[in-house]
């Protein structure tokens, strides 16, 4: 075989081997059936999912809507992230670019002497252009890389969307649950001094023990104290989140709990839908499609590159003599770059792009796997919260009767101070527990909210 065959044969074998170079990354991506679990009994319309609802659709109270637009303007994680999708952006611009030459105006000039002979001007006004001809796909992987690092970057935006909504949404939910609870221990408050002033006019009258009115200003002041905790835990509510919405220290306004409701239809779809509306699986995606251009461009780094240089331009340097004026300077080079001997250099990296790449694998399937599990607890959570609630409210109501009952017998001497201490400390764990599980419950339902992916828009 002559030399001109050997060079068309690997000429060849090159291109054949290159066209994988080529390839799109394609997306894989599967969920399991059952990745919401078999123990949560999903409901039989799962064509809607909650997560198709924007966060206005989900959250009516005007307050709180009022609250997490505040949050989309000036929350400084969310400016950060759109300052990322801008970068990619430019990124992506300037890879697209990367097909086309570079071109460059290079003047320069010189003075020369040579034993104190007459000074020699000498002047070049060239444009030097330089254009990387892409043979083995190098741009081309570029660039479909950075277009994966953009949308990586949007769908990070949208997750830290979400994720503000979420905070915000909970952290207005928590001052209208203490809200409530402090109505509940200012009522408690005011009945427990009714019980404790009669305690009082009983032992004055001899009817009572000193230890008995002890004992009832003792709770009394247990309220009080609990007053003023709920007061305090408020304030550091509302500061953590006035540093989300990045205002000064301040008063939130908000509305009564019970005033708004979550939609009460859970309804998660089928489980491909996370696909669509999880930000993260679609962020672990988009890291398998990078890992996969880096494999590319490591392979394409074994390949020869191929450019193309020339110059025009007008100088009087004519290499054996300066003429003036000047004259036409045209020159033009083709060089091709074939990698011989890197040190290994080129095999450990296709090799660390290769083991990166399966990482990337295991960590998409985790995140799937943790996406279900999410669902699960939250549907779980949801569940739970509603089922104790009939429980509580019951036990509320048994215990004002109670309560009442127990009063009214102590009044009449008939039941000791005991009972009637009893039965206020009862009373108001029970109704603080009602409005704990109301709370669980409606937060719960954002987390599932969240969890199937909704939020972002």
């Amino acid at each position: 075989m002559n030399i001109k065959n050997l060079l068309l044969a690997t000429a060849t074998g090159l291109l054949l081997s290159s066209c994988s170079l080529y390839k799109k990354y394609e997306s894989k991506a599967t969920v399991p059936d059952d990745v919401f679990g078999s123990t949560v009994a999903l409901p039989a319309d799962t064509a809607f999912n909650i997560a198709q609802l924007s966060w206005r659709e989900f959250f009516t109270d005007p307050l709180l809507q009022q609250l997490i637009d505040t949050a989309l303007v000036r929350n400084t994680d969310l400016h950060a992230a759109r300052i990322a999708v801008e970068q990619c952006q430019a990124s992506l611009k300037a890879a697209r670019l990367g097909y086309l030459p570079s071109l460059s105006f290079a003047p320069s000039g010189s003075l020369s002497s040579f034993d104190r002979s007459p000074v020699s001007k000498t002047y070049s006004l060239p444009l030097q252009l330089s254009w990387d001809i892409d043979v083995f796909g190098s741009i081309t992987t570029a660039k479909r890389k950075s277009k994966v690092q953009l949308m990586k970057a949007q769908v990070n935006e949208e997750s830290v969307r979400a994720n503000i909504v979420s905070i915000v949404a909970q952290q207005y939910n928590l001052l209208m649950l203490l809200d409530r609870e402090l109505e509940i221990l200012l009522t408690t408050d005011s009945l427990w001094n009714l019980s404790l002033e009669t305690q009082k006019s009983l032992w004055e009258n001899g009817k009572a023990y000193s230890t008995a009115v002890n004992q009832m200003e003792s709770s009394y002041l247990n309220v009080k104290t609990q007053i003023v905790d709920i007061r305090r835990t408020i304030l550091s509510v509302e500061n953590a989140l006035c540093r989300l919405l990045a205002l000064t220290p301040q008063h939130i306004q908000r509305g009564r709990w019970g005033e708004h409701t979550l939609p009460a239809r859970i309804a998660t779809g089928a489980p491909a839908a996370l696909l669509q509306y999880r930000p993260d699986i679609r962020i672990a995606d988009f890291a398998l499609a990078e890992a996969f251009y880096n494999t590319q461009a490591a392979r394409q780094a074994f390949f020869p590159s191929l450019n193309l240089s020339g110059i025009l331009g007008w100088t009087n340097s004519g290499g054996a003599a300066i003429v003036n004026p000047g004259a036409l300077l045209l020159n033009a080079v083709a060089t091709l770059t074939q990698p011989i001997f890197q040190r290994g250099r080129l095999k450990a990296n296709l090799k660390i792009a290769k083991l990166s790449q399966e990482e990337l694998q295991h960590q998409y399937v985790q995140t799937v796997i943790n996406a279900g599990n999410e669902v699960n607890e939250a549907i779980a959570d949801v569940e739970a919260a509603r089922e104790k609630n009939v429980y509580y409210q019951r036990q509320v109501v048994v215990l004002e009767d109670a309560y009442a009952g127990t009063h009214e017998l102590m009044d009449n001497g008939k039941a000791s101070y005991l009972e009637v201490i009893t039965a206020q400390e009862s009373l108001l764990s029970a109704q603080l527990n009602e409005m704990e599980n109301h709370y669980d419950g409606a937060q719960a339902l954002i987390a599932l909210y969240i969890a199937l992916g909704g939020g972002a828009n």
